[in-house]
C-alpha cells in the first residue's frame, strides 16, 4: 500500500491503539506522523504484509524514543511494556472517537478543522498550511495549541456528531488549494466516518458533498471567472457523482430522521435533477427551505437563500418581500437584493446593490463576478 490516501485511512486506528497503550494524544499523534513519513519512504521498495501492524510498531517505537528523550515525561516509560506483539494489529476501530476528540467543543472551528486534517486525515502541517494559505509556522502553532487542548481527553467519551459534521463541511468548503484537494479529502473522511457510525446525517452530508462536487468542473470559465449555477454547462456535471449522491440521500431520507444536511442535500438534488435552469422545481425547493429553516431555528442564511427560491417560484417581488424581513448586514444580502431587483426590472437599484455587494465580497472570484454584473447593467442603462 503506497497510495497516500489509502495509507492515511489507517491512521485513526493506529492513533487509537497508541492512546489506549498510554500515550497522550499529542505525543501519539506526533509519533503516528513520523511513522507515516517513514512508511512513504520505505514501503515502495519493501511493502509490509500487515500495513497497520507495521505503522503501530514504528509509531510505538517513536513514541518510546521521544518519551525517553524527554526528562519531564520519563514517567511514561512505566506505561511501556515493550513493543506491540507481532501479528495482526488490533481490529478495534477508534475512528469515530478520534473524530469527536478532534472536533472538541472547546476548540475554535479553525483549530478543529486543522486538527482533524492532521490527526484523522494524516496530512502534514505543511500541506494544511498550504491549503489554508497561511505560513507553516502559524499552522504548526494552531495545531499544537489544539493538541494541548484535547490531550487527556478520553477516547471512550461520547461526542457530538453535529460538531464533527460541521467540521467536515468546513473542510469541504475550502475546496482546492496547493497540493491538497480539501473537497476530495472531506469526502474521503466523511465516507470513513460513515463506516464507523450509522447516522442519517452522516449520509446526508456525504450526499450533499457529492452533489456539490459533481458540479465542480462547470463552476469556472476558461479565464478563471465564476460561472453561476444558472449559467453552468450541465453537460459538464459528473453524472456518476450525482447518481451516487441521490442514492445516498434517498437511503437516508427513508429512515425518517430528517436533519439539516439531508435537507440541504435534497435542495442540491433538485438542482441536479433539472435538465436546464428554467426547469428547476423551485416550488419544491422553497418547501425544502421551509423544512431547513425549521431544523435550523430560522437561520438567517437559510432564510436569505429561501428568498432567492421564493423569487424564482413566485416572482421577484415575492422574493424581495421575503428579503425585507431580514437584516441587511447579512453576507450576500446585497447580492441577493441586486439579483431580485434586476429580475423585477429595476436596473438602477440593481446596479447600486451589485456595486455594494462587490465592495463587501471577501472572495476575489465573487467580487469580480459582482463587479461585472454592475458594469453590464450600467452599460445597458447608458445604451
Amino acid at each position: 500500500m503506497t497510495d497516500p490516501a489509502q495509507l492515511r485511512g489507517l491512521i485513526p486506528g493506529v492513533l487509537g491503539i497508541l492512546c489506549r497503550r498510554g500515550a497522550d494524544f499529542a505525543a501519539a499523534e506526533d509519533a503516528v506522523q513520523d511513522a507515516l513519513v517513514e512508511a512513504l519512504r520505505v514501503w515502495p521498495a519493501d511493502p509490509p504484509r500487515d500495513p497497520k501492524a507495521w505503522l503501530v510498531t514504528v509509531a510505538w517505537r517513536r513514541f518510546l524514543d521521544a518519551a525517553r528523550a524527554d526528562a519531564a515525561r520519563r514517567r511514561r516509560e512505566d506505561l511501556a511494556d515493550g513493543e506491540p506483539p507481532p501479528g495482526p494489529a488490533a481490529s478495534t476501530d477508534d475512528t469515530l472517537r478520534l473524530y469527536f476528540l478532534c472536533a472538541h467543543p472547546s476548540l475554535t472551528p479553525a483549530s478543529a478543522v486543522a486538527l482533524t486534517l492532521r490527526a484523522v486525515g494524516g496530512l502534514t502541517t505543511r500541506q494544511i498550511a498550504a491549503a489554508y494559505l497561511v505560513p507553516e509556522a502559524t499552522m504548526a502553532q494552531r495545531i499544537s495549541r489544539a493538541k494541548r487542548t484535547v490531550t487527556g481527553g478520553r477516547l471512550d467519551r461520547p461526542g457530538d456528531v453535529g460538531t464533527v459534521l460541521r467540521t467536515l463541511y468546513l473542510v469541504f468548503n475550502e475546496g482546492y488549494s496547493g497540493d491538497v484537494d480539501l473537497a476530495a479529502e472531506a469526502i474521503r473522511l466523511t465516507r470513513q466516518l460513515g463506516s464507523a457510525i450509522d447516522h442519517p446525517e452522516v449520509a446526508g452530508l456525504l450526499a450533499l458533498m457529492l452533489l456539490h462536487h459533481a458540479r465542480r468542473g462547470a463552476r469556472w470559465a476558461a479565464d478563471g471567472s465564476l460561472v453561476t449555477l444558472a449559467e453552468q454547462d450541465r453537460g459538464r456535471w459528473d453524472t456518476a457523482l450525482i447518481a451516487e449522491g441521490v442514492a445516498v440521500l434517498q437511503a437516508a431520507l427513508a429512515r425518517d430522521r430528517l436533519g439539516e444536511f439531508q435537507a440541504q442535500a435534497a435542495i442540491a438534488a433538485l438542482h441536479a435533477d433539472a435538465p436546464t435552469a428554467a426547469e428547476t422545481d423551485w416550488v419544491q425547493i422553497v418547501e425544502w427551505y421551509d423544512e431547513l429553516s425549521a431544523l435550523t431555528g430560522g437561520s438567517p442564511v437559510v432564510r436569505l437563500n429561501r428568498a432567492v427560491a421564493v423569487g424564482e417560484a413566485d416572482g421577484p417581488r415575492a422574493g424581495l418581500a421575503a428579503l425585507a424581513a431580514l437584516d441587511g448586514s447579512l453576507p450576500r444580502y446585497a447580492a441577493v437584493a441586486a439579483y431580485l431587483h434586476e429580475r423585477d426590472g429595476d436596473r438602477e437599484r440593481a446596479v447600486a446593490r451589485y456595486a455594494e455587494a462587490a465592495r463587501k465580497a471577501t472572495n476575489p472570484a465573487e467580487r469580480d463576478h459582482l463587479t461585472r454584473q454592475a458594469a453590464r447593467l450600467n452599460q445597458e442603462l447608458r445604451a
